[in-house]
C-alpha cells in the first residue's frame, strides 16, 4: 500500500518533560491507524506537530515519501491533512455552511455567496454520505451532526488524510457507530484516518493497525484481528487491567436523595422551552447506585442540573435527607456533603485559567486546612494537591499547571480526584469516564463502588451501557424526559435495555419497527442501543 504520511525519530520536550520520545508512526492510503494510548501518553502531541500546532525538537515529517515543513496548520492543510479536534472549532450562531467555508469564501459582490457555499457542502455531504443541513445553525445540532461539520470542514478544504483526536470522546454509542459508519465510507474513497483514542472496542471495531503509545513513547503495533481488549490494555497501561467491575452487593439503608415529580424546561436550542424533564420521581438510598440509562438528548443532562442546582425546576420538588433542596443553589448543596462529576468538564467542572492545585480546592478553599481566618494557607493546598495528583494519576508538568494545559482525560480526573476526596452524602456523576483512558476507568469505577460503600447515594448517568450494568444497583430508563422503567441491574439484559432506551416495552407488538425509529427524534434504535456500550 502506498504510504502517504510518515513520522520519524519525532521528540517534542516541554522543559524536563519529554512528550514524544523519538515516536516513528506512518499512514497507508486508505486506512484507519489508530493511535492508542493513555491520557498523557504523548498522541495528541504527535498529532499536534504532524498538523503544524507545534514543531518538534528533532525528527522528521514526510508526505507522500518527501519531507515537509510544518510550520502551521496551513502548510498540513495544503499538503492535504485535515485534523478534527476533541473539542469542536466551531462557531455556534453560524450556519453549517458558514462555518465550512470560513477562511476559505467564496464572494460575490463583496459579500459572501451563501447560495454556493450551500450547494457545495450539500455535494460534499451527499459524496461521502455525511448527512447534513447546510443551512441549519450550529447550535442547534447533536454533537455527533456537529462532529460531521468538522468532518466535511476538512473536506471542503481537499483533506486526504483526516486526524481525529479523541474524537468518540463527546459522542453516545449510536453516534460513535455512525461515525465509524462514515470513516468507512471515506477509506473506500483513499481518504486515510489517523485516529487518536484510549478506548480498546472501538479500536477493535473500526482500526486496520494499532500503535501503542506510552509514556510518550512507541511500545508496540497490533493488527485488530490478532488481538483482544486485555492484550491492548495491558500494552497501554503496561500491567494487567481488571476490565470487570468487581463489587459486593449492596447494602442500601435510608434514603438520600428523593425526587418528586420533577419537570424541567428546554434551553434554547434544546426543547425551545418545552419541559424535557417530565414529571419524573425516583429515590436514591444510602449505600447504593442507581443508574441512569438512555440515549443522550432524552432529559438526563437538565436532570441533573436541576439536582445539583445549575437549573431551577418548573415543577416539582428535590429531597436531600428529608429536606427540601429544590432551587438550591450548587453552594448550598455542597455545604450538604452533595458531589457533582458534570457532563461538560471545562463549562461546569474546572476553572480552566486555574492551576491543577486550586481547581483540587473550589469546593473546600475556605474552610480548614486550607484556609486560617479568611486568609488561604497555600502549603496546605499544595500537599492536597501532590497527594491527589499522585492517587489519581493526573498526568502534568506539576500541581501549578493551569489545568487549561491538560488533556480531556486529565482534566476529568481533577474533577474526580476533588470531587471524590471530601465527605460525601450525595455523589451525582454524570458521564464520569467520558473521556479517559482504560486505566484510569478502573481507578474510577473503584472509588465510585467505594463512595457507595462507605455509604453515599450515588445517581450515575452515563452513555456506556458497559459502566451502566457494571456499576449500578439498580437502573431507570429515561426516554423524551420520563422515566419509563426501573430494573434491578442484576437480571435486567443488554437487549431488554436497548429497547426501553428506544421506547419500546419488550413484548410489545412492532417493537423492531419502533426500535428503528430511535428515540430523542431518531437519533437511535433499539439494535444500536443494545449494542456495544463503548464501540
Amino acid at each position: 500500500m502506498t504510504l502517504v504520511l510518515e513520522a520519524r525519530g519525532i521528540t517534542r520536550r516541554f522543559g524536563g518533560v519529554v512528550a514524544n520520545d523519538k515516536v516513528d508512526l506512518d499512514l497507508h492510503e486508505g486506512e484507519i491507524h489508530a493511535l492508542l494510548g493513555e491520557n498523557g501518553a504523548g498522541k495528541s502531541t504527535l498529532m499536534n506537530i504532524l498538523y503544524g500546532l507545534m514543531r518538534p525538537d528533532e525528527g522528521e515529517i514526510r508526505r507522500g515519501g518527501r519531507p515537509v515543513a510544518m510550520r502551521s496548520p496551513s502548510d498540513a492543510i495544503a499538503l492535504g491533512i485535515g485534523m478534527v479536534h476533541q473539542h469542536f472549532m466551531l462557531i455556534p450562531v453560524f450556519t453549517v455552511a458558514e462555518n465550512i467555508v470560513l477562511g476559505a469564501e467564496h464572494v460575490r459582490r463583496g459579500l459572501l455567496d451563501r447560495r454556493r457555499a450551500s450547494a457545495e457542502v450539500r455535494e460534499l455531504s451527499r459524496r461521502y454520505g455525511l448527512d447534513v443541513d447546510p443551512d441549519a445553525r450550529v447550535e442547534d445540532l447533536p454533537v455527533g451532526v456537529q462532529q460531521r461539520v468538522e468532518i466535511i470542514k476538512a473536506l471542503y478544504r481537499k483533506a486526504e488524510i483526516l486526524i481525529l483526536d479523541e474524537p468518540t470522546a463527546v459522542l453516545t454509542p449510536q453516534e460513535a457507530e455512525e461515525l465509524f459508519r462514515v470513516l468507512r465510507g471515506l477509506t473506500a474513497q483513499k481518504v486515510s484516518v489517523l485516529f487518536i483514542t484510549h478506548k480498546l472496542k472501538e479500536v477493535l471495531a473500526v482500526a486496520d493497525r494499532v500503535t501503542v503509545m506510552r509514556a510518550g513513547k512507541v511500545v508496540g503495533a497490533a493488527i485488530p484481528a490478532e488481538t483482544d481488549e486485555r492484550g491492548l490494555a495491558a500494552m497501554m497501561v503496561g500491567r494487567e487491567v481488571v476490565l470487570q467491575v468487581n463489587k459486593a452487593p449492596a447494602s442500601p439503608r435510608a434514603v438520600v436523595l428523593d425526587v418528586q415529580g420533577l419537570s424541567v424546561a428546554g434551553r434554547r436550542g434544546h426543547g425551545g422551552g418545552e419541559d424535557v424533564v417530565r414529571e419524573v420521581s425516583f429515590s436514591v438510598r444510602a449505600g447504593e447506585i442507581l443508574g441512569i440509562a438512555g440515549v443522550q438528548g432524552n432529559g438526563q443532562t437538565e436532570l441533573v442540573e436541576a439536582i445539583t442546582g445549575l437549573a431551577s425546576p418548573r415543577g416539582g420538588r428535590v429531597l436531600l435527607r428529608g429536606r427540601d433542596v429544590t432551587g438550591a443553589l450548587p453552594r448550598a448543596l455542597i455545604d450538604r456533603g452533595v458531589s457533582h462529576v458534570p457532563e461538560d468538564r471545562q463549562r461546569h467542572g474546572l476553572v480552566l485559567s486555574y492551576s491543577i492545585a486550586d481547581n483540587l480546592v473550589l469546593c473546600t478553599y475556605d474552610r480548614p486546612p486550607f484556609a486560617e481566618r479568611g486568609v488561604l494557607r497555600d502549603e496546605a493546598r499544595d500537599e492536597n494537591a501532590a497527594r491527589l495528583v499522585k492517587s489519581f494519576d493526573i498526568r502534568a508538568p506539576g500541581p501549578g499547571t493551569p489545568v487549561s494545559a491538560l488533556s480531556g482525560g486529565n482534566q476529568q480526573k481533577v474533577i474526580l480526584a476533588r470531587e471524590l476526596s471530601r465527605p460525601v452524602e450525595l455523589l451525582v456523576a454524570s458521564q464520569p469516564t467520558r473521556g479517559v483512558d482504560v486505566g484510569s476507568i478502573e481507578h474510577i469505577h473503584r472509588e465510585i463502588v467505594a463512595a457507595r460503600d462507605a455509604g453515599a447515594a450515588v445517581l450515575l448517568v452515563s452513555a456506556e451501557l458497559d459502566e451502566i450494568l457494571a456499576l449500578s444497583d439498580r437502573i431507570a430508563v429515561m426516554y423524551r424526559g420520563g422515566i419509563v422503567a426501573m430494573r434491578d441491574a442484576g437480571v435486567v439484559s443488554r437487549t431488554e435495555l436497548g429497547m426501553l432506551m428506544a421506547g419500546v416495552q419488550p413484548g410489545e407488538a412492532g417493537a423492531q419497527g419502533a426500535a428503528g425509529e430511535g428515540a430523542a427524534g431518531g437519533e437511535a434504535g433499539a439494535q444500536g442501543a443494545a449494542g456495544e456500550a463503548a464501540p
